[in-house]
């Protein structure tokens, strides 16, 4: 396995249009070309194809947005290491899949860590959040074993929101 996150360009667009996720996991998230028009209304947005080698195999969408979150969410006593402060503002990882065909081979867990790291290079020592339907079992089961916990919130579509503090797994 040989991962790396690229942007979507003009040139891998169609490519990463055309991923999905597997039958019976289309409530989960939105479609790629939805997500796609979302990114070129809101510039704050960064859609990245997931590639082994020259395959593309997953999709995420990245974002840091301050103004909307001038408070962070302050995690309950125990939940944390004591060494983080959690800072204004909120990195979002909007939007992640695997594409079907691609499932059950380690693909989430390796992007996962993959995602976190770049973030890590670009905003250091931000906690990154993500939002999960509760009845996704498996992606909350991946996020949980990366160190995502369950924050008490939920998004404007009702979705249960996770944060995971530095410093990240992998």
């Amino acid at each position: 396995m040989n991962l790396t996150m690229v942007p979507v360009t003009a040139d891998n667009r169609e490519e990463i249009s055309r991923l999905h996720v597997a039958a019976g996991q289309e409530s989960y998230i939105e479609t790629v070309p939805q997500c796609l028009r979302e990114a070129e209304e809101e510039a704050r947005w960064r859609p990245f194809g997931i590639f082994d080698g020259k395959q593309a195999v997953g999709f995420a969408m990245l974002g840091f947005f301050e103004k909307e979150y001038s408070v962070a969410f302050q995690p309950k006593a125990g939940l944390m290491p004591v060494t983080f402060q959690p800072q204004p503002g909120r990195l979002w990882l909007d939007r992640f899949l695997i594409d079907g065909a691609a499932q059950g081979q380690g693909y989430g867990k390796a992007a996962l860590s993959l995602i976190a790291k770049t973030l890590s290079l670009e905003f250091p020592d931000r906690e990154i959040y993500l939002s999960v339907y509760p009845e996704n079992c498996a992606a909350i089961h991946l996020y949980r074993s990366f160190g995502f916990q369950f924050t008490g919130e939920k998004d404007i579509h009702g979705e249960d929101i996770m944060v995971c503090y530095p410093p990240f797994p992998g």
